[in-house]
């Protein structure tokens, strides 16, 4: 043992010269203390010169110099790093430091944006808003470089986000007669101009009065007149209504309304009412029932219905005063049931129209192939006078009416919007194309009525009662037919 240590001791003096890295290890008290300390006992023998020999085997992993070595190293590694993310820590610090101060500048200025009513430009708010993206990208950075969790660069984050969102607002709101309230003012002041412009330039249009045809084609429709809902509700959506005289007084208006049942084809009930007046308060003087009655094309002339009869080509009279039915006919050659119908409108085949000379009847046949023929009927005996082609496909129309002798055709543009777009002269046989826009209150107009009395159209639009008022250019030649 003494042998052993005293060579041990040896050992270890030798490695504090050679290895100073282990010489600082070995001279650890606690090192010193379990090295000096006798391992086991090993069985020696006395040679002749009186020396102990023994046999000691000490394992390779004694003490681990290799390992501690590489933790060395490794230490040296990790403090580079951490010198290396110090130093960042500093220069982002200083950032931070320095855009900390540029979001109070740009906080400063846009409270000042708010608080003044001076009219700022686009490019003002562009500054501010290149300044905003700068901070954002440095933040960014931040939260990327910086590991784990830090409270104050979230935190500065957010509020830059923020500050971005108050300068987009600010200029949306634009509470202080800046950029957006200033675009809307030219916008309107551009309205205005126009405006004033047109009122200048007013078109007194020329006056005709009822019953008078010295006049061109339409020129232009006013907005819609509505009236109200028909009298049997909403779900009445077929019909028509109108405005009629009575011989027996004949300077007396008189309007009548005949909703169609739910199924859009029977008719069955009709109401008249004496007084414009009457018909705002829904007071008639008489509802009747008709037997038979088939789609919304009905019209009212001198005292009588004119109608389409159930599942017939017939036209039937029926007197107003007593309800009865005067006289049934059929229309020659005239197709029924649905066949060639208005487009959107069922079982509408036969329309008949009234104008200024007297009534009409509007319907395809099948040697038309479906457009349109135009007859004029006898209102007394129900036959008929004469008849007009044309080249106009019926199913293609939405509904038609007759003005003077004239008869229009109109077409859906969308849900809120008709059109005018086509005319056949019955007087010439000349057919013609417009563009004249009428405004709808709901999506499907059922029928039009043109009235000679006041010259106004009534036209049913899904259940409603509206009214238009026309306007017609002048012509030295009024139409004979």
């Amino acid at each position: 043992r003494s042998y052993f240590d005293a060579n041990f001791q040896g050992l270890v003096n030798i490695n504090k010269e050679k290895c100073p890295r282990l010489g600082r290890l070995l001279n650890f008290p606690s090192f010193k203390s379990f090295a000096l300390q006798p391992f086991t006992n090993v069985t020696g023998v006395v040679d002749d010169r009186g020396m102990c020999q023994c046999s000691v085997y000490l394992p390779d992993t004694t003490f681990p110099v290799q390992k501690v070595e590489n933790l060395e190293i490794l230490a040296k590694q990790l403090s580079a790093k951490f010198d290396s993310e110090l130093s960042k820590v500093r220069q982002y610090t200083q950032l931070i430091a320095l855009y900390e101060e540029k979001i109070l500048n740009v906080t400063i200025r846009i409270e000042h944006m708010e608080k003044s009513s001076i009219s700022y430009t686009s490019l003002d708010f562009e500054l501010i808003r290149l300044e905003i993206t700068e901070m954002e990208r440095l933040i960014t950075q931040l939260k990327t470089s910086l590991t784990g969790s830090n409270v104050f660069v979230e935190q500065l984050y957010v509020e830059i986000r923020n500050l971005s969102i108050m300068v987009n607002e600010l200029e949306v709101l634009d509470k202080n007669n800046i950029l957006a309230v200033r675009r809307e003012v030219a916008i309107l002041r551009a309205k205005l101009q126009e405006c004033e412009k047109d009122r200048n330039q007013t078109i007194k249009h020329p006056y005709f009065p009822p019953g008078n045809c010295g006049h061109g084609p339409i020129m232009n429709i006013s907005q819609p007149y509505v009236i109200q809902l028909n009298w049997r509700g909403f779900s009445y959506k077929y019909g028509a209504w109108g405005i009629y005289s009575s011989p027996l007084n004949p300077g007396k208006e008189m309007y009548w309304v005949a909703p169609l049942n739910t199924d859009g084809r029977y008719l069955e009930y009709y109401r008249l009412h004496d007084s414009y007046d009457d018909l705002l308060l829904f007071k008639f003087s008489k509802q009747y029932q008709v037997l038979y009655g088939e789609g919304s094309g009905m019209a009212m002339y001198n005292n009588y219905m004119y109608y389409n009869i159930h599942g017939s080509r017939d036209m039937g009279k029926i007197d107003l005063a007593t309800n009865r039915l005067e006289l049934r006919k059929p229309l020659p050659n005239a197709v029924s049931n649905n066949r060639f119908s208005y487009a959107g409108v069922a079982w509408q085949d036969i329309d008949f129209a009234v104008d200024e000379s007297g009534l009409w009847v509007i319907y395809s046949t099948e040697a038309s192939q479906g457009n349109i023929v135009i007859s004029r009927i006898n209102e007394t005996s129900l036959n008929v006078i004469n008849t007009w082609q044309t080249k106009q496909y019926k199913p293609a129309v939405s509904n038609a009416f007759i003005v003077c002798g004239v008869l229009y055709a109109t077409r859906p543009l969308n849900t809120r919007k008709e059109e005018i777009f086509y005319s056949f002269d019955i007087n010439t046989g000349k057919e013609g194309k417009l563009s004249i826009i009428l405004d709808k209150v709901l999506e499907t107009i059922q029928s039009i009525n043109y009235s000679p009395i006041d010259r106004r159209l009534y036209i049913y639009n899904d259940g409603y009662l509206v009214r238009y008022n026309l306007n017609f250019l002048q012509s030295p030649n009024p139409p004979k037919y």
